[in-house]
């Protein structure tokens, strides 16, 4: 085989290190945006904080290039001026101190703890314990248990118990499983049983019970006496739990001799019972969510803005921008101008962001107007492809934007992609979105008979009045997907 050079002329797409940090702070949702901007203002020195002028107006500072060798013989006031008119927002002089007329007493507190000797050296401070964590479940439970007077050898047994406990407030572990964790031969299986029964004493009500039944149970028991229908929602329980979840009220009837008031009173009991009481205790951070674009109505139309709080404020450092036109060629000068550039492509790159999101924001919400108007009935089938080609996107972009960023309605706070769904055709051979069918089904189950509920064929049948061709495995979809249980557990005594 002979060897040859040969010239080949080829195109290939390359991603350059601009669009890949555009992408990057597209797909950001607006909490990891603020913190990726914290981090590109730690690590470059020409960004800065701007003021409330400065935010809508970044593109000047867009505008600054790097000098260009053949204009250094510019004097240095000419020099001066330019970056001046190029750079906005000087930084102010601040006095050395401010005249104020409170002390830092009056102010702040005195963070150190009072020792319990009376002495005031500090040596028993500790500085982690001030730090606040989340309280669990366990945490509570060994609070009430220290409380008690146990034996050693009892506490022990009862410490074994909490640590068995899960989150939502069940035991996890048999009496055999203790054992093995507790690892003392000397200890018997009644005195485990013993601490068990003395854990589900304490509260939450129905913590350390093994089964749905047993929490009930327990929850039952430690009500006062004088609780209507007490006695009768324990015998549920007891002997004809079998027949709660599936709402069988005349199996009820027969089995204990009761009338249909009565166990109606009872089972209305029962439903006020807690079957999760850890969840109680739990002290899970919560997740804050920041809309990306406020959605008002003003004057009869739809107005769509960006969130000035989530906008970022940044802007070129106009004393370091003012060092690059003095500077020569050395390493320090070269840094100066990378800073400046990536500066310029991160500002760049925020101001391509909120333009996008604003676009997509304001398509979604010019597509969906019957949405704000009449709620999720009036929800209109809509796919990523139609923003795309409206806005004339690629749809990856816009799956990009729609991801992780939230509108603030007069409706609630909802995601992009919340107004993104599929068809169902109807009779009149138009289209009807899969969130119009749900809330279509979760208003005729809210408007049906407790006596007698809507079977899944039968809402199908209802929705087939109206134009909506749905098939009942469809409806049982859409339906399990809400958390709506079947006709037979939804049935209830009037």
């Amino acid at each position: 085989m002979k060897q040859s050079i040969q010239l080949r002329l080829s195109q290939h797409l390359t991603m350059t290190p601009q669009l890949q940090q555009a992408i990057k702070l597209l797909q950001l949702s607006t909490l990891e945006l603020q913190q990726e901007i914290q981090e590109a203002l730690e690590t470059n020195l020409m960004l800065e904080e701007g003021d409330e002028a400065d935010r809508f107006n970044a593109a000047d500072d867009l505008d600054m290039r790097l000098p260009q060798p053949e204009k250094a013989e510019t004097t240095q006031a000419e020099q001066d001026l330019k970056v001046d008119r190029e750079v906005r927002g000087e930084s102010n002089e601040m006095p050395e101190e401010l005249a104020v007329d409170t002390q830092w007493a009056d102010v702040y507190d005195s963070y150190l703890p009072t020792t319990s000797h009376g002495t005031d050296d500090g040596s028993d401070f500790d500085p982690f314990a001030q730090q606040s964590r989340p309280q669990t479940l366990q945490d509570h439970l060994a609070w009430q248990l220290n409380l008690s007077r146990l034996s050693e050898r009892d506490f022990m047994i009862a410490q074994a118990v909490i640590d068995a406990i899960d989150a939502g407030g069940y035991l996890r572990s048999d009496v055999d499983e203790l054992l093995a964790t507790i690892d003392n031969a000397q200890i018997s299986r009644e005195e485990v049983a013993t601490q068990i029964h003395r854990v589900q004493s304490l509260d939450p009500s129905g913590v350390g019970a093994r089964t749905i039944q047993e929490c009930l149970l327990i929850q039952l028991r430690q009500l006062p006496t004088a609780t209507p229908s007490r006695d009768q929602a324990i015998a549920i329980c007891a002997d004809g739990f079998e027949h709660l979840p599936r709402g069988d009220i005349n199996a009820l009837v027969r089995q204990l001799k009761l009338s249909e008031e009565e166990i109606a009173a009872a089972l209305e009991l029962i439903r006020s019972l807690n079957p999760r009481p850890g969840s109680l205790i739990e002290d899970a951070p919560p997740e804050y969510v920041v809309p990306d674009i406020f959605v008002r109505r003003r004057e009869g139309r739809w107005h769509v803005e960006l969130n000035a709080e989530s906008t970022p404020k940044l802007r070129v450092n106009a004393d370091y921008a003012r060092l690059i036109r003095r500077s020569d060629q050395s390493a320090d000068s070269s840094t100066l101008k990378s800073h400046l550039q990536e500066a310029r492509w991160f500002i760049k790159s925020l101001a391509s962001r909120n333009d996008t999101v604003l676009r997509v924001g304001s398509k979604i919400v010019e597509m969906q107007q019957d949405f704000f108007e009449h709620g999720d009935e009036g929800m209109r089938p809509m796919v990523l492809r139609d923003i795309a080609e409206a806005l004339e996107l690629h749809e990856s972009t816009v799956s990009r934007v729609t991801t992780q960023k939230y509108m603030h309605t007069p409706r609630g706070t909802f995601e992009f992609k919340y107004f993104f769904s599929s068809h169902v055709n109807t009779a009149s051979g138009g289209e009807c979105s899969s969130t119009a069918i749900r809330a279509l089904i979760r208003k005729l189950i809210a408007g049906e008979s407790t006596k007698k509920p809507l079977s899944d064929s039968k809402i199908a049948q209802e929705l087939g009045n109206q134009g909506i061709n749905v098939a009942r495995r469809t409806v049982a979809k859409y339906r399990e997907a809400m958390g709506i249980p079947p006709s037979n557990e939804r049935k209830r005594l009037a």
